[in-house]
């Protein structure tokens, strides 16, 4: 269970909420495991739960208090509210935002400049991790290349210059992707960034891991009471998570591409798990994917110091942290989006 800015994440599997006078009170095996003073709270989120009784949703629906249910493996499933919250001004808020590109610009300046300065990250720990066995000057040379575009995607006039400074800083990044794989090299042999289809073993796990990402992105601001189809960056086009993968820039590398560099690494995965379709697109059989997610899953438990809100949490939340805190900004409750930011 955590708590973060009034809002109460119950990640414990199996627990039941009910109402105790003025308390929120999370119940496992009829035993109470928590307890937490309900006007303290602006919403509820709880993943892998058994029920929630009516007095607690009623309860929580006059005090506009929201309850969000997710699976364990952080699927949306359902939002509780009243008659009276401030989800539909907070997406009102979200869609002028999105429809006034000025306005959006500082939103997608922030994602990007995540994004690079956590791809920056990502090379400066391979090369402290593994200098004997990498080419540390040719490392620390792009990584300092990627720091310089951090600077002109923090002053980018309009999007379309940001997308260039963004095109520029992934091309630097991903020619020394290959470099940070060091195991079953002949195997997973990394040439470039492809997808629709991924070419090779590599892409293959970057998209579908990409993927699984992107959705626990979109439910998520889901959660929040955020639109996950209208981004800042990502423009609308049907059926586009937009927001969603505007988030997932800022947590590419940091998450996902160390995944996949760790799967290949550890030799998680094998080369005889993938195969190539008719049309060259290179996808994992059953068992390869099977073992892809509950690595997934194994490292959305691990925990981290959040770099903004100086919390311990998994990194599981972490999409949920974020979405929350891209709220908050959008309510002129926080001066500016604050992206995670990762060493």
């Amino acid at each position: 269970m955590k708590q973060l800015l009034n809002m109460l994440y119950v990640t414990m599997p199996d627990s039941y909420l009910s109402l105790d006078g003025e308390n929120v009170v999370v119940l496992r095996e009829e035993a109470e495991a928590a307890r937490v003073p309900l006007h303290n709270l602006s919403g509820i989120v709880c993943f892998g739960y058994t029920g929630a009784s009516p007095a607690l949703m009623a309860a929580c629906a006059q005090r506009d208090v929201s309850i969000c249910f997710f699976t364990q493996n952080n699927r949306f499933l359902a939002r509780v509210v009243g008659k009276a919250q401030g989800n539909v001004i907070l997406r009102k808020t979200q869609y002028r935002l999105s429809d006034d590109e000025s306005r959006s610009l500082p939103y997608a300046r922030n994602f990007i400049s995540a994004k690079l300065f956590n791809s920056r990250w990502v090379i400066e720990r391979a090369v402290r991790d593994h200098a004997l066995r990498l080419d540390a000057d040719k490392l620390k040379g792009v990584s300092q290349k990627i720091h310089e575009r951090i600077g002109d995607a923090q002053v980018a006039l309009d999007l379309a210059q940001l997308r260039g400074v963004e095109g520029e800083a992934a091309k630097l990044y991903f020619s020394v992707f290959d470099d940070m794989v060091l195991q079953q090299k002949e195997d997973f042999l990394f040439e470039g960034r492809n997808r629709h289809p991924p070419l090779d073993r590599i892409n293959a796990l970057l998209s579908f891991a990409y993927s699984l990402m992107t959705n626990e992105i979109a439910s998520a601001l889901t959660g929040v009471g955020l639109d996950p189809y209208v981004g800042f960056l990502h423009r609308d086009r049907p059926g586009r998570t937009s927001l969603a993968l505007d988030m997932l820039e800022e947590l590419r590398s940091v998450f996902v591409d160390r995944f996949v560099i760790s799967l290949i690494n550890l030799k998680q995965v094998k080369a005889s798990g993938f195969k190539r379709g008719e049309n060259g697109a290179v996808i994992m059989d059953e068992d390869t994917r099977k073992t892809v997610l509950a690595a997934w899953q194994s490292r959305k438990q691990e925990e981290i110091l959040h770099p903004y809100l100086q919390e311990k949490l998994s990194w599981g939340m972490v999409p949920h942290a974020q979405s929350l805190l891209l709220s908050r900004a959008i309510r002129d409750d926080l001066d500016a989006y604050p992206p995670f930011l990762w060493k």
